[in-house]
This record gives C-alpha cells, structure tokens and sequence, in this order.
C-alpha cells in the first residue's frame, strides 16, 4: 500500500497564489490560484511529490521533459467544451498545469446533487459537447485515456467543459522501459476493456469511456461500481455491460442503441470516431421531422442550414454570434472580452451604449454611460450578451424588402424577452428568460429573412383553417420542419448554452395546475406565458386585446405562481420598455401597422383610439441622437443622426472615468475605459498600453482594443536602452509624440525591425505615462491612413487629461 506523506503545500508556485483546494487525487491537488500579472483567477493542478511524472524530477524539473511535452500539445488544445490550458512548468521539483479556472462543478458532482437522473434530452445535450471536443482532440492525435464525470466540468452555462486530456494518461504512466502489462492508464469504472489489459491509446478507449459517463447521466448511476479496482478491471475485460431495465420511459430503443454501440466490449465493433457518436446522438436528439429534402438522404435541417449559410447575411450573422457566446470563460475574462468583441463593431457599439441608457436598463445614480467598459461593469456579462445578440439579430434583418413583417415579428420577440424578465422579478433567471423567450421566435424569425416565401405560405396554411393548422403543423407541412426546430437546429450550430436551448424548446400542452418549483420547468413556462401575451397583443385588435391578454394570464397564473393581475400590470410596463428599446434601436413603426399594436399607449390618449403613439424614452440622453419629439413615432433613425464629436465622447468618457475611481475600482476596468474612450473618439484602429518591465528594462504590450489589438499587444516588445529606436527615445524623454507618416524614410528607419514586420501602421499616437517624472508605461494608438488624427488644441488637451486619469488610477492602486 502507498502511503503520501503530508507535504509542504508552498503559499506561490510559480507566478500564482494559491488561494484554496478545488480537488485532490492520488496524483496531483488542484487549487484555485490568482495570477496578479492578468488579474484573474486560475485553477492549478500541483503534481504531488513521487507522483508518477514527477518522481523523476530534479528542482530544476530535470526528468519532466516528457510531461510537459504533453501539457503543451494539449495547451495548443482550442475548443469551447475544453477547458483550456494556459502554461505548463515546474516549481521547487514538481510539475503543475495552469488551466482556466471554470466556477462550477464537475458533472459527478452535478449528478450527486440532483439525486435523480438527467432528462433524456439534457444528457444527449451534454454529451454531444462533449464529443465535439474529444472529436477535437482526437483530431489532434490527443487521446483523453481518463475520461469519466470527474473530468467534465458543468460551467454557469449548463455546457461540458473537458478537462485533463492527455494529463491524467501521462500521470498514470510508468517509467518508459515498464512491461506493457504494468501501463494500465485510466480509472476503474470507466476504464475500456483493451486499456485494462493495458493496450496503446486508442481514440476507441474515449468513445467507450463517453458511453459509460451517457449512460451515468440517463440512468442516475455509474454502471460499473465495485469498491475493489482490480474487480472494476475484470467486470471490463470479461463483461458486455448492459443498461439498467429501469431507464427513463424517455430513453427510447434508438437511443439505448448509440450507447449500447459506443460501450461494445469489442473496440472494433463501436461506433467508429467520436464525431460519429455525436452526429447519431445530434440526429436523435433533433429528428428530421419529415423524409429528407435533398439528394444523398441530407436531413431537412441540414438543407435549410446549407441554404442559410449560402445567403449573405447569415455567415457573417452566425460569425458574429458564435464569437459573442464563446466569451463565456471566465467571469473575469468574460467581461474584458465581451467589450473588446463589441469595439470591433462601430454600429453596434453605439446602438448598444443607445440601449444601456434608456430607462428600462439605466442603473440607479449611475448616470449616463458611455463606453461598454462601463456598460458591462454595470449591467453585467449576461445583460449585455443578450442585448448584443438582439442587436445583431436586428441589424442583420432590417431594411429589406419584408422588413415592416420582419420588424413586426423582432418587436414580438422583443417584447417577449423583455415581459419573462419582469415575469422573474429580481431571481437570477431574468437573464436566461428575457434571452430563452426571445429565442424562442428565431426560427420564425429567420424564415422570415430567408424563406418570406415559405413564411407566407405557412400564415395562409394557418389561415386557411385555422381551427385545425396551428404555426407548428403548418410549418412542418412547408419546411418539413417545426419553426421551433429550426431555430433550435441554429442555436445548436452557433453554440448557444444549453440552458438556453431547453428554454427555446416550448412546453407542450396546458399549463399545470400547480406551482412549477423547479427552476428550467418555470422558466420554460415563464418565456411560453410571455410569448403567447406578445402573440396575442401582436394579433387581436386593439379593443380585444385587453380581455384576450386577461385571458392568458388566467391560463399561466396558477403555474407561474404570480397573480393574474400581476402579470397584466407587467405587461403593461413591457409595453413601455418596448418603446424605448425600439427608440434606441432606431426601429420605426408607423401607426396602424399591426406591429404598432405591441406599444403602451400614451398616457395622454385616448385609451379608444385604435394606434396611439408610445411615449418617447425617459432617462439619461444617449450621446448620440436627437430628441423624441411626441409627434414623431419612435423614429429615432441612426442614419439621421449626427455622430457625437470627439470632445463630446473624451469629455463623457472622462466623466465616467470620474465616476468609477471615486468607487472601490479595479485598475483595469479603469485602463479599458480610459483606452476605450480614446478609441472611440478618435476613431483608431486599435490602441495598445504599454507598461516597462524594471527588471528587463524592456517596455512590453499588456492591453489593447480594437482589430487586431491584441497581437500588436504581444509583438510590441521594446528594448528602452536602444537609442536607435523611435520608441524607446519617445519613452526616455517622456514626450507625447503624433507621427503622421510612418512611412517617411526619416521615420520609418528608426523603427524596429518587429513593427515593420507586424504592425506596420501608417501613422501613429505615442502617450508616455510617468509616476514623479519617470516614465513606467505608454499608450500607442495607430490609424489605417497617414496624416488621419486631425487634432485640434481642444482634443490633444482632453486626451493628455485621459492619459492623467491612467496615471492616478496607477497612483491610486499602488
């Protein structure tokens, strides 16, 4: 038996404290830690001492060479199901891994805490995430060897994260000379049978693995479970494990069929590539809901899709919205990220700030916002997220020929979103309903882009006979799909949370009776309550519409747990939400137009009149846009706006600024909103803050926004005792220095050999920052066209004010 002896656990290995233990096994602990060079927070997997792989070490890691060879094949690792490693070395003799630090269980203990099994249709969800990524993996010659519910993590998302591929293989590793029969790697319990007899790594072994760990989430229960390893090993080898007789009614035949196939004893008889096992559990999981539509058995999803991703709009739609969700790291992370994603977009960013200000979003006292640092500071990843997405989906669908049935149909959506919000009160769901309802129109919505053919056939299907053909059947009968699933099939596509993808799927039949206590079940009915209000206000006439509305909450009350006239007073101020979102979105709606309808009334009409005008949005004045007058119907067009000058945004920017430092601030999210400002004042290219080293005197990028800013950040690396180069000589004298042609040969010869080669702008803005005379870092700003700054006295004076409040924000850490 061996025995660990208590070890000396050191307060800082490497650059990261460490702060408490998430997780210990027999080869390594695994600890929370904060890297204070990047401000965030870190897990670290520390190898214990005589751990295999770290036995052999030295204090210098000598004997490691091979396990951190495999760390760093696996940090090239970038997936959104895996967890991803940041750095890999060795401290006082024992090796550890710095991975992302993900704020949430693993899904052994996921499982542990329901008590029950999953949904059928949750773990497929899940385990489709994971097959993406081991697919990934496998792609890149990793093979897990350790896959199992201890290594899958379950983020605030709902989505898997995989974690330790290729470690825990290597960890359990002998020594390379070692007898074949002795290299058994992987965990009794979930372990194949040809890697118990200790055979090479195979990809088959993960595929074999990831039917255990299925078949775990659907049955409640490990299928192996034997306290004795070696028996585990055994009942692998010599056993056909079967599934328990007592599934869920829900795991049907065809699915017990892929997992039954993905755990043969017999490696050659299992499903064949772990890409395979997720398309069959996809194609379960999201039936074709009529006979193929294309030549070659191509499922109708897959049709429309390919359709979809032909037209114009939709690639560059589906780009932008993957790259929106997949920065759901880290909370941390998220924030600094989410911004830097919205920057590189002039349009949404101004609609966005637009949006932030109205009142239904103003936070109290916090006064009017004016860059998305701040935005996201203040309302929050998820907040800001959605609105983001709302916004791209609109931009994307606006202004084509069926654009006034498009706008009807968003604004539905819309007010669908904003009502479940108020529907979840001040509980944490809010978030997950307004986003869950307004999705839960996207299939609707994107037929209507890009099949208004269909859409019209599906409404005169409907209206045809609408007693018997409701939205679904008759979509069915024209798509050869529900709306629903379509939309669904696009969420899955673009990686939206599965969280959000339960609550886009509608529930079935008549609200319960009872009060839903489960929190997916009420959300689920919270966004179908709200969209069937927005169906109603969208459809009845304005006389009906309030009796009809009564109606409906009558329906949910009971179910949802909130009083009939609660949910009709709600209603009423998502109507006036509506309004002002529209206003900021820049959306008009004409009056008597049925979309017109989904507006409150304006106090001062007459409650009779058929399309009274929304009331203009009340709260802080967005920077750029004119008033609303009354007799103007929420037609706040951006094209007719004039764009806020530079001193207008450096002059709210440092307002805002002001604001922060004089709360308990994070230096950081000062630094991003003093370059954010900039940025978008001067309109840059991208901007980049420098800060020198004082032990390599080498000046080094640390931050930057804008496109491509962050690899000018990682190239810009300046030796500041050069005298030759321009930068270092700008930086010693701490002078602030405009060039307006880079490329004039007096200039462009003093510039390092690495700038020419990478960045290579044509002009730029150089901002030394010094604390009591001496200069500790620098702002660098480029434009994409020589002599393009244009600054007048007023501007160099209010940006030399920006660059001041950097400074204090660095006094005011220290």
């Amino acid at each position: 038996m061996n025995v660990r002896l208590a070890e000396t656990v050191p307060a800082v290995v490497g650059r990261f404290r460490l702060v408490r233990v998430l997780g210990e096994g027999a080869q390594a602990t695994v600890w929370l830690a904060h890297d204070a060079r990047l401000e965030r927070d870190v897990a670290v997997k520390l190898m214990h001492r005589g751990a295999a792989g770290a036995e052999t070490c030295d204090e210098n890691g000598a004997g490691a060479v091979q396990w951190l060879h495999e760390a760093r094949s696996v940090a090239r690792l970038t997936h959104p199901h895996i967890v991803p490693v940041f750095e890999a070395d060795v401290h006082d003799g024992r090796p550890y891994i710095v991975f992302e630090y993900v704020a949430g269980p693993t899904l052994a203990q996921f499982l542990r805490a329901r008590e029950s099994p999953l949904p059928a249709r949750e773990a497929v969800a899940m385990m489709i995430g994971v097959l993406d990524a081991v697919a990934a993996a496998h792609a890149a010659g990793l093979v897990h060897r350790d896959l199992k519910p201890s290594n899958i993590l379950v983020d605030a998302d709902g989505r898997a994260r995989v974690m330790d591929f290729g470690i825990a293989a290597h960890s359990a590793n002998r020594s390379p000379g070692a007898p074949a029969a002795q290299r058994i790697v992987g965990t009794p319990g979930y372990i194949s049978p040809e890697a118990a007899r200790g055979a090479p790594a195979a990809p088959a072994m993960d595929i074999y693995a990831a039917g255990l760990v299925l078949a775990e989430m659907l049955s409640g229960s490990a299928l192996i479970r034997e306290r004795d390893p070696q028996r585990a090993l055994d009942r692998a080898i010599d056993e056909d494990i079967a599934l328990p007789d007592s599934m869920p009614i829900e795991v049907d035949d065809a699915l017990r069929a892929i997992v039954l196939r993905a755990m043969a004893r017999d490696a050659t008889q299992r499903t064949a590539t772990a890409a395979a096992m997720r398309d069959a559990l996809q194609s379960w999981r999201l039936p074709s809901a009529a006979p193929a539509v294309a030549a070659g058995g191509t499922g109708t999803l897959d049709f429309l899709l390919r359709k979809m991703r032909h037209k114009s709009d939709f690639p560059a739609l589906s780009d932008t919205v993957v790259r929106i969700q997949r920065i759901a790291s880290s909370e941390r992370e998220s924030l600094a990220n989410l911004s830097a994603e919205i920057l590189k977009d002039v349009a949404l960013t101004n609609k966005l700030l637009r949006l932030v200000n109205t009142a239904h979003y103003a936070q109290a006292g916090a006064g009017s916002i004016s860059t998305v640092s701040r935005a996201v500071a203040l309302i929050g990843f998820a907040g800001i997220r959605n609105m983001a997405l709302g916004l791209v989906l609109l931009e994307h669908m606006k202004d084509k020929a069926h654009a006034h049935r498009l706008k009807a149909q968003f604004l539905r959506s819309q007010l669908a979103g904003v009502l479940a919000g108020r529907l979840c009160g001040r509980s944490r769901g809010g978030e997950e309903a307004f986003i869950g309802a307004l999705l839960q129109n996207l299939g609707r919505l994107l037929t209507q882009f890009y099949f208004p053919e269909e859409a019209d056939q599906v409404e005169k299907a409907i209206a045809a006979d609408p007693a018997r053909i409701g939205e679904e059947s008759a979509s069915i009968q024209v798509l050869g799909m529900s709306y629903e699933e379509l939309g669904l099939g696009v969420a899955h596509s673009w990686g939206l949370p599965e969280a959000l993808q339960r609550c886009m799927r509608a529930p079935r039949g008549e609200p319960p009776r009872h009060t839903l206590v489960h929190p997916g079940d009420r959300l689920r009915w919270i966004a179908a309550a709200a969209n069937e209000i927005a169906a109603t206000l969208l459809e009845a006439q304005p006389d009906e519409a309030e009796a009809k509305v009564d109606a409906v909450a009558q329906r949910f009350c009971s179910a949802l747990g909130i009083p009939a006239r609660q949910m009709l007073a709600s209603a009423a101020e998502a109507r006036g939400d509506l309004a002002q979102i529209a206003a900021a979105m820049g959306l008009c709606v004409q009056p008597g137009s049925a979309a017109h309808r989904l507006f409150a009334p304006r106090p001062d009409a007459d409650p009779a009149a058929p399309h009274a005008t929304p009331a203009a949005p009340a709260g802080p004045r967005p920077l750029a846009g004119r008033a609303i007058s009354a007799e103007v119907d929420i037609a706040l067009d951006p094209a007719a706006d004039g764009s806020p000058s530079a001193a207008e945004l450096m002059t709210a920017g440092l307002q805002e600024i002001t604001n922060a430092m004089v709360e308990s601030f994070r230096l950081n999210d000062v630094l991003r909103m003093v370059l954010e400002t900039m940025l978008r004042a001067l309109r840059l290219g991208r901007i980049v803050l420098c800060l020198r080293d004082p032990k390599t005197n080498i000046l080094a990028g640390r931050l930057g926004l804008g496109a491509g800013a962050d690899d000018v950040a990682r190239h810009f690396h300046v030796e500041l005792g050069n005298s030759a180069d321009l930068f270092a000589a700008v930086f010693r004298r701490s002078a602030d220095t405009l060039i307006t042609d880079a490329f004039e040969p007096r200039i462009a010869r003093r510039l390092p050999a690495w700038y020419l080669q990478q960045v290579n702008a044509p002009a730029f803005l150089l901002l030394p920052l010094a604390l009591e005379g001496a200069p500790f870092a620098m702002i660098y700003a480029d434009k994409a066209l020589a002599g393009d700054f244009g600054l007048g006295e007023k501007e160099l004076s209010l940006l030399r004010t920006l660059r001041n409040q950097a400074v204090m924000a660095f006094r005011q850490a220290r």
